[in-house]
């Protein structure tokens, strides 16, 4: 055998080894879902409300499928908002037309935007919920979805309820610039309304949650809850790891920017699996709201630590 026969030969073992890469199309008709290094059923994983049951990694969840979990299904009713005339008004364009990016992404979710809201109930205690669909264009936030979290704002000190925000974001949406990063401004506000009125506000920090979502509304709550899951559970930060490494020239801790690590450094108050969220929020409203009954006391006081304990069961 000559060196071209075994060059050949080498290429043609090359080939058969390296997979062609799938499509998001045939990923999405797949049957399993890639999780902890081997393929799990989507069925299992749909089941257990979007959490794997051999790795305990919590996947992405629609608004609606939220909804469902938290409520029943067909037990909440959809806040709607107003829709800017022109959400396109740079004409924005890279590999896409922004408005085909748009198009794409109503499509693929079955929203108008990237926020759906609602109002429901938690334990007989009415609430209006907002959740962050990562899906439509990475969750990103332009001025339709800053329009959706006033609406639901205005719907909350309305009926005199809490508020209740799920976020997984990348950001603010760059296509529609300034305009995007107003709504930073624009949300902020309308949680200040909230206080104002003296209504709970809490949010829940699902996978991932970084950018301007996490610099703005997130970050202001009354009780923040961070959904858990393996490896630390979900990424709550601004600036990526990548950038952060850059600039401080340091070594970063493994599980740095997890909802885990933020709690340890107070930025998160509990870091919760995503079956145990929903009965937790109506606990704690149960309390903020005066509306706990006798016999759950006990459980609602140990949801409320004495600080002063801590310290000296710690030393």
């Amino acid at each position: 055998m000559n060196w071209i026969t075994r060059i050949r030969s080498a290429a043609e073992r090359i080939k058969t080894a390296v997979r062609k890469r799938a499509s998001k199309a045939e990923i999405a008709a797949s049957k399993y879902i890639s999780c902890h290094g081997v393929p799990v059923e989507k069925k299992i994983i749909e089941q257990n409300n979007f959490v794997c049951p051999e790795c305990n990694k919590h996947h992405l969840m629609s608004p609606s499928q939220r909804f469902n979990m938290m409520f029943g299904e067909n037990n909440w009713k959809k806040i709607n908002s107003q829709m800017v005339k022109d959400p396109d008004v740079y004409n924005w364009v890279d590999t896409k037309k922004y408005t085909d990016r748009l198009k794409e992404a109503k499509k693929i979710t079955g929203q108008d935007n990237a926020i759906l809201s609602c109002e429901s109930k938690i334990n007989d205690i009415d609430v209006v919920v907002s959740a962050v669909n990562f899906r439509f264009i990475g969750g990103s936030i332009s001025m339709d979805e800053g329009e959706n979290v006033l609406a639901s704002v205005q719907t909350a000190i309305d009926k005199k309820c809490p508020y209740i925000f799920v976020s997984a974001s990348g950001g603010m949406r760059m296509m529609t610039n300034m305009l995007s990063l107003m709504q930073m401004t624009r949300m902020t506000i309308a949680i200040n309304e909230l206080r104002k009125n003296n209504l709970p506000y809490i949010v829940v920090i699902t996978n991932p949650t970084t950018g301007g979502l996490s610099a703005s509304i997130v970050s202001t709550s009354d009780i923040c809850i961070g959904e858990g899951g393996n490896q630390g559970g979900a990424t709550f930060a601004f600036a990526g790891r990548r950038i952060v490494e850059t600039t401080t020239k340091g070594e970063l801790p493994t599980d740095f920017q997890t909802v885990s690590w933020q709690q340890s450094k107070g930025q998160v108050d509990m870091v919760l699996d995503r079956k145990d969220i929903t009965h937790t929020i109506g606990t704690l409203l149960s309390i903020l709201l005066k509306k706990h009954k006798s016999e759950n006391i006990e459980e609602n006081n140990s949801l409320i630590k004495d600080p002063v304990q801590e310290n000296k069961e710690a030393s």
